[in-house]
């Protein structure tokens, strides 16, 4: 039986952070990473393959590669079983690994609907495995009509990609909420994002919900809550993802509310040699602390940050996840850090928000210039930013993450008015236009109103 102190399952996002955390935090210690795929996707990169990138096998995480340049062993195989009483993991072949520490990092699941039909040939999930992708992308340039359910980041992504790849095919979003990116934008922000997928002969429909898959053995369309039908040769599940804990549970791990890992600050879990990182793991918000759904790959790799250096002394804490998002619709930037107007007033707060729109480049006949929207959220009595959406030119993308550092540090519409940005002609708005000191400023005003 081989031994290591450390053992990380999964080599994704997650995983692979891990794993290379740990080895900066713990040099001397031996680490193996098993993964049961024979590439690992990039998973944000996933719609991009079905256009922009065009293939799958150009979106893969280099896990052999970089495994190698920080000396640590590689098994391509699949974790049977975990015995937490022997601190050891069993994998296909029946050989067992010892360990001092595990991390977990299994990701999650596509959703699966029970709708009627969802088993039919031809509706996909977003599974992140080469093989099944390559079999959803041969089946869309064969495809007469497609539809897609879900209009978050997922479905918006995959129906501008699949745009590009099939300029004239009919393309639909069904989407049960009143608008698509309701979750993470503002009702103004969603429509400019409909709008922007309309722009490309993409059929939005909202405030339907899919009632069945229709067809015999192969789809043939969607029928709505409203009796309606899409019809539709290729369906595309673009509802959500939930954690995959099926070797968590088997383990006798505790789970948590929202189905995931239960781990505490330190992203250990209720085994105290055992750590949880990813989608795999709970979250909860960082301004109420109550559990939060949010999945996304930033904060995959904050946790893998934190689990990986904890492994054998705490050296960090998670306060809670922000959730900072983007994604680029008919090339403008759409770009949220923190809450929403709406989920900060569900939550209690009295909130005021800041708005400053300028062009990105001074003066505004620079290369590259564009306009750039930036709005602010803070709390009212505390001037504690809350929340931030961008929209307008792709360094918009950027731009949201110093939002999220605000967020982070509890910084207030004063502190964010004074902070000394860099800006140059080529590169930023002008320093007397500056989008993100001039929105604080106005909500300093709304303050005093």
């Amino acid at each position: 039986m081989s031994h290591y102190d450390v053992v990380v399952i999964g080599a994704s996002a997650a995983g692979t952070t891990a794993a290379t955390t740990a080895r900066k935090f713990y040099p001397k210690h031996t680490i193996l990473v098993i993964s049961d795929a024979d590439e690992v996707l990039i998973p944000c990169g996933i719609p991009y393959i079905f256009g922009t990138v065009g293939d799958a096998h150009k979106n893969l995480i280099p896990v052999d590669k970089i495994m190698a340049s920080n000396k640590i062993d590689v098994l391509k195989s699949r974790v049977e079983q975990i015995d937490r009483k022997a601190k050891t993991v069993i994998v296909t072949d029946g050989s067992a690994i010892s360990y001092d520490r595990l991390v977990l990092a299994t990701g999650s699941k596509p959703v699966v609907p029970p709708l009627k039909g969802a088993t039919l040939d031809n509706v996909f999930a977003i599974w992140k495995d080469v093989p099944y992708l390559e079999n959803m992308m041969e089946a869309i340039d064969k495809a007469d009509r497609l539809a897609i359910i879900g209009g978050g980041f997922i479905g918006a992504e995959m129906a501008e990609e699949c745009r590009k790849r099939r300029p004239d095919m009919p393309i639909s979003i069904v989407e049960m909420q009143e608008h698509c990116l309701q979750l993470v934008y503002d009702s103004n922000l969603c429509a400019m994002a409909e709008e922007a997928l309309r722009a490309q002969d993409i059929n939005i429909i909202t405030s339907e919900r899919v009632e069945e898959i229709v067809g015999e053995t192969k789809v043939s369309g969607l029928r709505l809550s409203s009796g309606k039908t899409v019809h539709a040769d290729v369906v595309l599940l673009g509802i959500g993802a939930t954690p995959n804990v099926d070797l968590a549970k088997s383990a006798g791990l505790d789970i948590g509310p929202m189905r995931g890992i239960n781990v505490d600050r330190y992203m250990a879990t209720s085994d105290p040699d055992i750590y949880a990182c990813g989608d795999c793991a709970e979250k909860i918000s960082f301004f109420d602390q109550h559990p939060s759904g949010l999945r996304l790959a930033s904060i995959a790799t904050m946790e893998a940050r934190i689990a990986g250096a904890n492994l054998f002394t705490h050296k960090r804490s998670n306060q809670g996840v922000v959730g900072c998002f983007s994604t680029v619709l008919n090339k403008e930037a759409y770009a949220a850090a923190g809450l929403t107007t709406k989920q900060a007033t569900d939550k209690g707060y009295d909130i005021v928000v800041g708005e400053a729109k300028s062009v990105n480049r001074h003066p505004g006949l620079m290369a590259g210039a564009a306009m750039l929207d930036v709005k602010l959220i803070f709390e009212r009595g505390t001037g504690i930013i809350l929340g931030g959406q961008i929209q307008g030119a792709l360094s918009g993308g950027e731009l949201i993450n110093a939002v999220s550092a605000f967020i982070s540090n509890r910084m207030t519409a004063n502190d964010i008015a004074m902070f000394q940005a860099g800006t140059h002609p080529a590169l930023t708005a002008s320093p007397i236009a500056y989008q993100l000191v001039n929105a604080a400023e106005n909500a300093i005003v709304g303050m005093a109103s």
